[in-house]
């Protein structure tokens, strides 16, 4: 979803000079492959939006895979980055770095002050070792190494999977099928109390090109809206959305998660991009996606 997305943004921009790989060609926990891929191509510039994501249960389950996988990714991608002489980097991360019960909205300066939220915590750590990396490499080798934080994400090509996917695809895909089936009510886990913000993937798109233009300093930004709302409101929104006329019913026997986590994104601001895309607009435009899968395109 947001290498997809970037890629769009810099075609926008009228760039055609591409090296791009998907997993099934380039495996990048393969300290070798990526040795390889990185001595042939020599590229210039590397978004790394590669990861290995999902929800909750996923996050859960897969405990040492997201610990593991991630942990290789990253490594891999930025010692070769060094190795090959790349101008600049950007690694993505994840509000889940931050510590569960750290004051909202969530600033920078609050990394590594508090315990993380246990169902994410490998994804977090992980994470967190990538913006060190960047930062290490910077103070070792003077490199132009860069992290930004998006908040939850959501947009074209998202990950519908019915367990493995995140609450706001979750809930597009959930809410759709009890619409075609006529079900009488959809179930949401946990309360439906916890507070999310949300950002379309295209919007991260744009503000990661401005600050591969205009950041080049140590730690990292957030990148969100700064606004945020309950899971049950999300839930309701998309329900309008998708037209479903049914009940809404909370398992309580499922985990809530962090009980908010919204970002502060007073310092993207300052350095001069803000959002385009409200929630409303970008539900709309991610269920036409689901309906069309692959063939929706960012018009604006």
């Amino acid at each position: 979803m947001v290498g997809s997305a970037i890629h769009r943004k810099l075609l926008k921009e009228g760039f055609t000079n591409f090296v791009t790989r998907t997993s099934d060609t380039l495996d990048l926990r393969n300290q070798q492959a990526v040795a390889d891929f990185f001595e042939q191509e020599k590229p210039d510039y590397v978004f790394m939006a590669a990861a290995k994501v999902g929800g909750i249960i996923a996050n859960n389950t897969y405990r040492a895979d997201f610990l593991y996988d991630n942990l290789q990714i990253q490594n891999n991608i930025i010692h070769h980055s060094y190795l090959n002489n790349v101008k600049k980097l950007l690694f993505l991360g994840s509000s889940c770095i931050y510590p569960k019960l750290a004051p909202q909205p969530l600033k920078e300066e609050y990394l590594l002050t508090g315990l993380l939220e246990y169902t994410n915590e490998p994804y977090a750590i992980a994470k967190i070792a990538g913006i060190k990396m960047c930062d290490a490499y910077r103070d070792q080798y003077g490199c132009n190494y860069i992290s930004v934080m998006p908040t939850n994400l959501y947009g074209y090509n998202d990950n519908y999977h019915p367990q493995n996917s995140h609450v706001l695809p979750a809930l597009i895909r959930r809410f759709h099928e009890a619409k075609e089936q006529k079900l009488p009510s959809v179930t949401i886990w946990g309360t439906g109390s916890p507070k999310r913000e949300f950002l379309f993937a295209d919007d991260l798109a744009e503000a990661c090109y401005y600050l591969m233009q205009n950041y080049n300093e140590p730690g990292f930004v957030n990148i969100g809206t700064g606004e945020d709302m309950s899971i049950k409101d999300l839930a309701l929104l998309v329900k309008e959305t998708i037209g479903y006329e049914g009940a809404l019913e909370f398992d309580t026997t499922k985990p809530d998660g962090t009980p908010r986590k919204l970002m502060d994104v007073s310092k993207l601001h300052s350095l001069g991009w803000r959002h385009h895309i409200e929630l409303p607009e970008g539900i709309a435009l991610a269920y036409h996606d689901f309906l069309n899968k692959g063939k929706a395109v960012v018009e604006r």
